[in-house]
């Protein structure tokens, strides 16, 4: 079944737990729910290209990861968890954009401490998201802010007020993304992975607890490998950035995103052939 908005033509189902309802249908998340007081969740973010997923199975390993760390059971498996999700993109009859899922730790009376009988909440959604075409042809201004985010970024959880805070300064600053730095040494974008390219070659930071492992992330090292074009994971500066030949973001939304300017410097000279050439065989795999 589909439900259609009859004012705007927009699919309106979403999923909580197992049941796919209206969006605008009465239902509610319990004010205890420890996603709410504590962030105590995780979530991802899947991009959607002509009703297919794309990565899903890497999404959800990741998911399961994330679950684990923080001692929390999800509460489908993975392959109920992957119906589910199909079943919801077919009823909104999505065709370009996203798909959001998070899981809690459920409803218990306030303490820090895990309760004993929560049940895991499960909800999602998906929402149309044109690809931005005009950003991945001429390139994006970023600026850097300090890394003030938890130790374990590795995680994919729902605690983003670190994130919130380096995208708002990115925002208040006419740029379309944050560079976090972490004791003189870039990490990643406050939604992003990031990328130096110096003598054809990729640098980005190591897939250790300061970053998250993005899967365009992998998919990008995936691809250089093919290409021949060494993916190396090394600690650099900013210092080093504002010297590259050429830099980029990826991320599930922004995909690979040249960076033409970090602050005020300009890097090399507007978009270049390594990052045109990743863009290029990502083009090919979606």
């Amino acid at each position: 079944m589909i439900f259609i908005n009859k004012k705007t033509g927009v699919t309106i189902v979403i999923l909580i737990n197992d049941q796919f309802i209206k969006r605008n249908q009465d239902t509610h998340i319990d004010i205890e729910d420890r996603g709410y007081q504590f962030g105590d969740g995780i979530y991802e973010v899947v991009r959607v290209y002509q009703g297919k997923t794309f990565r899903l199975d890497d999404h959800l390993d990741r998911f399961e990861r994330s679950a684990k760390e923080i001692f929390m059971e999800l509460p489908f498996s993975k392959t109920e968890t992957k119906l589910k999700i199909t079943q919801l993109i077919e009823m909104n009859n999505l065709q370009d954009g996203i798909v959001y899922f998070q899981v809690t730790r459920g409803v218990a009376p306030r303490t820090h401490a895990f309760p004993q009988n929560a049940k895991p909440v499960l909800t999602a959604y998906t929402k149309k998201s044109p690809r931005p075409i005009d950003q991945f042809k001429n390139g994006i201004k970023v600026v850097t802010v300090e890394d003030i985010r938890w130790l374990r970024c590795d995680i994919k959880s729902l605690n983003l007020l670190g994130n919130v805070l380096a995208k708002q300064y990115a925002h208040e600053h006419q740029a379309e993304e944050a560079i976090q730095i972490r004791d003189n040494t870039v990490t990643e974008g406050s939604s992003s992975n990031f990328y130096i390219v110096e003598n054809g070659k990729i640098y980005t930071h190591p897939a250790d607890h300061f970053i998250l492992r993005g899967i365009t992330r992998i998919v990008v090292e995936e691809i250089a490998n093919k290409l021949g074009i060494p993916f190396i994971e090394k600690l650099f500066s900013v210092k080093d950035v504002y010297r590259a030949d050429e830099a980029f973001i990826s991320s599930t939304t922004a995909e690979i995103t040249p960076v033409i300017q970090v602050n005020d410097k300009v890097i090399g000279n507007g978009p270049g052939p390594i990052v045109r050439a990743i863009q290029e065989e990502f083009q090919k795999l979606i």
